[in-house]
């Protein structure tokens, strides 16, 4: 592997119950994870939910994770893509109903209002793509993830990422041009 994994280190640490490591490792990668199930699920509770999940599995898997095999950062995403589907599907089973986001009440400048007009667009666009090439938005655009670390993320190859993201970027143009929403597709 060209790169090593910043994280390795952390992982060795943490499997030997070194609550530092436990804290850097949750500080360092926290946000980003809670973003990433938040965009997926639309849920705050439930993304905080899933984070802890993953983390969980973190702690598990700290004593035998195998460098070499996968960035970590690379596995967690997969983890929290997965749980994520896992919760989205059961949403399905439950209820076909779309969650309906609240606007803020607090008035603000009529500049804030446009740009949440655009940001609820542009985040039912991603909403509305088929699965695959929804994760692989999230993850490249919204997780900054390399196309091949999102392409090992999600189990395909560079190429497929590649055919997803240009079949997703096509089809939020689309969507967003319809409603004059698409300034940065």
């Amino acid at each position: 592997m060209d790169n090593p994994d910043p994280d390795v280190a952390l992982l060795s640490r943490l499997s030997r119950g070194d609550p530092i490591a436990a804290r850097l490792l949750v500080t360092g990668k926290l946000p980003r994870i809670v973003g990433l199930a938040n965009r997926m699920l639309r849920d705050t509770a439930e993304a905080e939910d899933v984070a802890q999940e993953a983390f969980v599995r973190v702690w598990r898997q700290a004593g035998s994770w195998q460098p070499g095999r996968a960035r970590f950062d690379t596995w967690l995403h997969t983890v929290v893509v997965n749980l994520c589907r896992d919760r989205l599907r059961r949403r399905r089973e439950v209820t076909s109903d779309a969650v309906v986001e609240i606007a803020d009440p607090t008035p603000d400048a009529e500049a804030t209002l446009v740009a949440a007009e655009r940001d609820g667009a542009v985040a039912a666009a991603i909403t509305a793509l088929p699965e695959r090439q929804r994760e692989a938005i999230l993850l490249v655009h919204y997780q900054d993830l390399t196309g091949a670390a999102a392409a090992e993320a999600l189990g395909v190859s560079v190429e497929a990422m590649e055919s997803l993201l240009a079949r997703g970027r096509r089809t939020l143009r689309a969507q967003l041009s319809q409603k004059g929403a698409n300034d940065d597709i």
